[in-house]
């Protein structure tokens, strides 16, 4: 099935990547991309997407092609309905504000059915980006907000510099895992991506050299899966694991052996992922440096994005496989 994913504008990168987890991109624009997907119910666990709609057809990005395409589609509906049109930053209807609605006023007017701004049964949506113009019926919107719910000052233990709970989720979409897969996070801290893990029906083992926050992790994360190791020496078997997604540790207050260094702990992490992940399947490390020239020995670089948290701090973020 053919689906309009309207997304978010928070990164130039990862709303698209995370769409590998559902299906096939198809055709993009700027914060608009069109999938092939074999199950819309897929998209509820996407994080950087705000409007899943089913994709009913495209056009150049003003009314005579718009009114052509609602004329050659020939949609009639029972069902109340709205007609709804989403400008992107940098789409046609920048230079022309007015336009808008009358996009608006040709979905209301071509298609055959009773129309309700207030309360309509099924919302049709013209969103213009770049240089096209696409259409589609709503079948949900993301509530975002649930992620707002789970804010990690908000769990039973809370530790500075923890990931949010939309980024955690993101990251695990990255690794395209299914229900009932493993999931590992060797640097596992407060359980931030186990949560997300959980709540996605994966299997969710952590690990952690700090004493501390594998006891503060036991009170936020429901899985009895969680052990003190090192992720230079992890304690599974070869080709065990379906997914890794951990933030590597950084700064002076990380709890690391006294003879590791930085660059030595993550060569060796590196090397341990790659060895207890199957092959063929993605990990995903966030780290705050570049350290592409330390994996590259041990797995392969399918992605790399980056993501800025403030002046003086940008997460990179890199898809791993091996085999």
């Amino acid at each position: 099935m053919k689906l309009l994913f309207e997304l978010s504008g928070e990164n130039p990168t990862l709303p698209f990547a995370e769409l590998d987890c559902i299906g096939k991109i198809i055709d993009r624009r700027l914060q608009v991309a069109v999938v092939e997907s074999p199950d819309p119910e897929l998209a509820h666990r996407l994080a950087m997407t705000r409007v899943v709609s089913e994709y009913l057809g495209e056009c150049e990005p003003n009314i005579p092609a718009f009114r052509k395409l609602l004329r050659d589609l020939a949609i009639e509906t029972s069902l109340s309905f709205a007609g709804r049109a989403k400008k992107v930053h940098g789409g046609c209807l920048m230079r022309n504000p007015s336009s808008q609605r009358e996009f608006e006023r040709l979905i209301g007017t071509m298609i055959s059915g009773p129309v309700s701004l207030d309360n309509p049964r099924v919302e049709y949506r013209a969103v213009l980006s770049e240089d096209r113009c696409y259409f589609g019926k709503v079948l949900f919107t993301i509530d975002r907000g649930i992620y707002n719910v789970r804010n990690p000052g908000k769990r039973d233990f809370f530790h500075p510099g923890v990931m949010m709970p939309r980024m955690a989720r993101t990251l695990i979409n990255l690794t395209c895992s299914h229900a009932n897969d493993i999931m590992l996070d060797p640097f596992c801290g407060t359980g931030g991506i186990l949560i997300e893990g959980e709540l996605l029906g994966l299997h969710v083992m952590g690990s952690d050299f700090d004493p501390m926050m594998i006891s503060g992790c036991r009170q936020n994360v429901t899985t009895p899966d969680l052990m003190l190791a090192d992720a230079t020496h992890l304690p599974f078997g070869n080709h065990s694991i379906d997914a890794v997604v951990t933030d590597f540790p950084y700064g002076q207050s990380v709890c690391i052996k006294k003879t590791d260094t930085m660059a030595n702990l993550y060569a060796d992490t590196v090397d341990e992922i790659q060895r207890v992940l199957k092959t063929g399947h993605r990990a995903v490390v966030v780290t705050h440096e570049d350290i592409s020239g330390i994996i590259l020995p041990h797995m392969t670089i399918l992605q790399q994005h980056e993501q800025r948290v403030h002046k003086s701090l940008t997460r990179r973020i890199l898809v791993l496989t091996h085999g």
